[in-house]
């Protein structure tokens, strides 16, 4: 069996950091809009995505610099991120194909990955979702890494923190298992996630291990 990984908020704590970057630059803007807020409305969101949501809610087209702002700013902090704990000890664990199916840009997987010490224990199959196509939830990322590794997406079981990353691989056709235990989690991620198609939620990443074992059996 495939298992695949999102990696921010899977493998890496960087939700918490990337949402805090967008609640403060929003906050300059004029839009009153909490750590907390931005974490539940923005999670698992690509910079086009996000810059959306955020021109309908102020009303007025964005700074020309924002985007570029937000991605020096939160490469600047991922240079210092933590991985998830356990994930080193759950890859050990980990028998068969992995990969990592991600909104990020393969630079800043590169960043964050290295950072943590995970880059080269996925390297070369880390798939970036908006350079090979379509961003999740569209399902075009997972189906890519299914036909790199030549098995059928039922045949995978993907790893997720955000209900669009779990509506993207239910449209590929593949089981997900819902992950809580980032430091952006919120109350109510659980639910969120079950019912955007999650087939079980786990808060640790040994529960992830286990879950995996018995989805696999």
């Amino acid at each position: 069996m495939l298992t695949i990984f999102d990696c921010d908020g899977v493998l890496i704590d960087s939700e918490i950091l990337a949402s805090g970057v967008y609640a403060e630059m929003m906050r300059e803007l004029g839009l009153s809009l909490s750590h907390e807020e931005a974490i539940n409305r923005f999670t698992g969101l690509t910079h086009a995505q996000l810059e959306i949501l955020i021109h309908r809610e102020l009303g007025r087209p964005l700074p020309s610099d924002f985007r570029q702002r937000a991605t020096l700013e939160i490469d600047r902090r991922l240079e210092s991120v933590k991985p998830i704990a356990g994930v080193h000890a759950l890859l050990d664990r980990l028998q068969g194909p992995r990969c990592v199916c991600s909104n990020s840009s393969t630079a800043r997987l590169k960043i964050s990955m290295g950072a943590t010490g995970l880059w080269e224990r996925f390297q070369p199959h880390i798939f970036s979702a908006p350079e090979l196509g379509r961003s999740k939830p569209a399902p075009d990322v997972f189906l890519h890494a299914a036909r790199v590794f030549g098995v059928q997406p039922r045949d995978a079981l993907v790893i997720e923190d955000s209900s669009h990353g779990i509506e993207g691989a239910v449209a590929a056709g593949m089981r997900v298992i819902g992950f809580t235990g980032g430091g952006h989690s919120w109350p109510g991620h659980a639910r969120a996630l079950l019912e955007a198609g999650a087939v079980k939620v786990v808060s640790r990443l040994e529960d992830v291990g286990t879950a995996i074992e018995a989805l696999a059996a």
